[in-house]
């Protein structure tokens, strides 16, 4: 056997002090980090082929001009390119870290179609706004004069706050009532930090109330204060309240102990994030540390359920889904980004009972794809005498949201609503039957993305502004 050559330590003389303060080396990685995502950023740019027709931007719910500030951004010409991106956009870097961009822009990439791969949009838009929060080119809100009429928005999402930022820069006064204690809504509570940092967020609010936004927040509508109220105290009401109401779960055992929402559980693990007390994460009760979990959907909830139970420390997480791969409606990549974590999907599989109380086993039934619906998609069927147990400790339900009956809430019957409890309003001004009443995000569309709710309200934004100068134009011809 050839002999093998000896192994030879070296010590290297450190040129800096080998005990460094969390700051200092926080600070090299920031530095570090910076520059690589600098280049990165310049090199995908460099990929986009500036194509005639740009799908990625047609496939934007903003519109973003995205070829052009790609190619700002390949040029060098960072504050450009973030200055450019943020014209259609209130909160680009919001959108860089958590849109489905496998579904929209890079999705429709020229690139990708081809086989190339996709020029990561997202990557380069979270750079770009970050680099200008970093550099201070991120103008503060400021109104050029002021205006006398006020608009109230009631919940502080995404669409609230997209149209809240709007009209302040039009010198409109702006109150936001929000039944939390903390503004963003899902943005805040419902989406996991890996995923979105909450101080991106909070920054965010901290840039709207610096700017003369006014904050009423744990004030629940139809209790605190009552809809009449908030429409006689302003020129105008925005509902942008999302959805919140989860979908249940039927069949034996449904009830009990060991099963929760997937909003209440993502919730707390949101608000143990920021150093708050929540006693339900505490008992056990909404963690998943040394759990056997299964997670019941196939959206983007459903994997932020999975991904999260992963970084509490399960014992196993599996998602079950009714359709398959194919068929799921959320995310492909976060499925991909889910198993390379760890997480089981069992396609086609389908919860029938529930084993135990405090549940011990989800009854899973087995199924296939049958023949299409009225949308054209397969229905999926039982496999007769195809189930098993699943061992479960912690049962999650994310089967997606629907509307809170509004109108009975806050005792406004005249609030048209649709037979799936949606708020009637015309999509592309927000604009509802009741006079001075706009309606925008989750609430008109039911469940979607940020994205288009922050779309929604800068177009209802700029239909109450048209409105309120309307009103003025009114006034003064009389």
């Amino acid at each position: 056997m050839a002999k093998q050559p000896m192994l030879k330590f070296v010590t290297v003389e450190r040129s800096m002090p080998e005990k460094r303060s969390a700051t200092e080396r926080n600070q090299d990685f920031h530095e570090i980090y910076a520059e690589y995502a600098a280049e990165k950023a310049k090199e995908q740019s460099g990929r986009c082929s500036q194509c005639g027709v740009p799908y990625c931007q047609s496939h934007c719910p903003l519109h973003n001009n995205i070829p052009d500030w790609l190619r700002l951004t390949a040029e060098g010409r960072v504050k450009e390119a973030y200055e450019l991106s943020q014209l259609t956009n209130t909160f680009p870097e919001i959108c860089g870290r958590i849109c489905p961009q496998d579904r929209l822009c890079e999705g429709n990439c020229v690139i990708e179609q081809s086989g190339h791969g996709t020029v990561t949009i997202g990557q380069v838009e979270k750079y770009l706004t970050d680099t200008a929060w970093e550099e201070g080119w991120v103008e503060p809100i400021t109104a050029s004069e002021e205006r006398p009429e006020s608009v109230g928005i009631i919940g502080a999402g995404p669409g609230g706050l997209a149209a809240a930022d709007m009209l302040r820069r039009a010198g409109v006064q702006v109150t936001i009532y929000d039944r939390y204690d903390r503004s963003g809504g899902l943005m805040i509570y419902g989406i996991p930090g890996f995923k979105l940092e909450k101080d991106v967020v909070m920054r965010r609010n901290e840039q709207l109330e610096k700017g003369g936004v006014e904050f009423v927040m744990n004030c629940d509508v139809g209790k605190d204060i009552s809809f009449e109220e908030i429409r006689e105290k302003h020129d105008a009401v925005l509902i942008a309240t999302g959805v919140y109401k989860s979908r249940d779960l039927q069949g034996p055992g449904s009830g009990a102990g060991g099963i929760v929402r997937a909003i209440d559980y993502l919730t707390a693990s949101n608000r143990k994030s920021f150093g708050d007390d929540v006693p339900e994460f505490e008992s056990g009760e909404l963690n998943a540390e040394g759990k056997r979990v299964v997670v019941i959907g196939g959206g983007d909830t459903a994997m932020d359920c999975v991904r999260t139970a992963v970084r509490q420390g399960a014992t196993s997480v599996k998602c079950l889904y009714r359709r398959d791969r194919q068929n799921m409606p959320g995310s492909q990549r976060e499925v991909d980004n889910a198993e390379e974590e760890g997480v089981v999907f069992e396609w086609l599989s389908a919860p029938k009972a529930f084993v135990g109380d405090p549940v011990t086993a989800v009854k899973v039934q087995q199924m296939r794809l049958g023949a299409p619906d009225a949308t054209g998609r397969q229905t999926p069927e039982e496999i007769e005498g195809a189930d098993y147990d699943e061992p479960a400790d912690l049962v999650i339900k994310a089967l997606g949201f629907e509307p809170e009956e509004l109108p009975t809430l806050w005792g406004v019957e005249e609030l048209a609503v649709t037979r799936w409890g949606t708020i009637k309003a015309e999509f592309t001004t927000g604009r509802t039957a009741m006079d001075g009443v706009y309606a925008v995000g989750d609430i008109v569309r039911g469940a979607s993305l940020v994205v288009w709710a922050i779309r929604d309200g800068r177009d209802a934004a700029e239909a109450i502004l048209e409105d309120l100068d309307g009103g003025r134009q009114a006034i003064a011809a009389e």
